[in-house]
């Protein structure tokens, strides 16, 4: 990666690396947005990359095998059109978390056999699927509008669980609102999002919840699509007041699922007393 870097022009210090809440595998720490997205772009060239490379979003149906099922997500491309609508087909982001925590949890870098997961932005509900098969107790969110489609495939895909299998259920959460009290009493162990970073609109009312639902025993994980600088910029400037956060390298992705039109972040929480929350 430095030496990537330094044939791109892009200056970079020794990297510092740390392991990363619960998951146990150095990443590399990132410790200033503008450089972080420096970094990214100049490397991945996200522009120049295939778009929606592991998902077909025209599709009414996206099949993918994981945790030794065939998971069929229904997608409900006709609403893509709509002014505001988001969560309708699965993006490329997606999968790459999904199969992501299946190849750390088979590399032994991440146990998620009976831990308790909360999943920002569900969508059609892929990442959750797949956190439940691995043995987590999820709960899938998203805004009410969204709930049918991402508890149908909930319901789809899990059905009756069984051992070694975790439990799944659904319900709505408005980034922003205080959280019930039984979402962050206990806190997770575990947050997940991808293509939650879409929008500088959206980011403190994403980070007020994830803020919440953070104790300091809480690993979150967040992939998202390289297509605007300026938001994740600005999630990363506003996130690092609160939060370590890792570059999470594609060396530890699932080898069959990678993209440069993705990145893949670790956060955990800064001592709350540095924080001041």
């Amino acid at each position: 990666m430095a030496k990537a870097a330094m044939e791109l022009g892009v200056e970079e210090d020794e990297e510092a690396t740390a392991m990363m809440g619960s998951y146990c595998a150095a990443v590399r720490l990132v410790e200033d947005a503008a450089a972080e997205i420096l970094f990214l772009w100049s490397i991945h060239q996200p522009a120049a990359r295939k778009h929606n490379y592991f998902v077909r979003q025209s599709s009414l149906a996206l099949t993918l095998d994981a945790c030794g099922h065939l998971l069929s997500i229904c997608q409900s491309p006709s609403c893509m059109g709509t002014p505001g609508v988001t969560g309708a087909v699965v993006w490329d982001c997606g999968v790459v978390l999904a199969k992501f925590m299946e190849h750390a949890v088979d590399s032994k870098r991440l146990l998620l056999q009976g831990r308790m997961v909360v999943e920002l932005g569900s969508g059609c509900g892929l990442v959750g699927c797949v956190a439940a098969l691995l043995g987590a107790n999820v709960i899938l969110t998203d805004v009410f509008d969204r709930l049918r489609l991402l508890k149908k495939n909930v319901d789809a895909n899990l059905g009756v669980l069984g051992s070694p299998c975790g439990s799944a259920s659904v319900r709505e959460l408005i980034w922003g609102d205080d959280l019930e009290p039984d979402l962050i009493d206990p806190q997770p162990d575990f947050v997940l999002g991808s293509d939650v970073i879409y929008s500088e609109e959206s980011v403190d009312d994403l980070l007020h919840t994830i803020r919440q639902l953070s104790g300091h025993h809480t690993t979150v994980f967040l992939a998202g699509e390289l297509r605007n600088d300026a938001v994740l910029e600005c999630f990363l400037e506003a996130a690092l007041k609160d939060f370590q956060i890792g570059h999470i390298d594609h060396t530890q992705w699932h080898p069959e699922f990678c993209s440069h039109r993705v990145a893949l972040f670790v956060l955990a929480r800064k001592s709350l007393e540095k924080t001041g929350t």
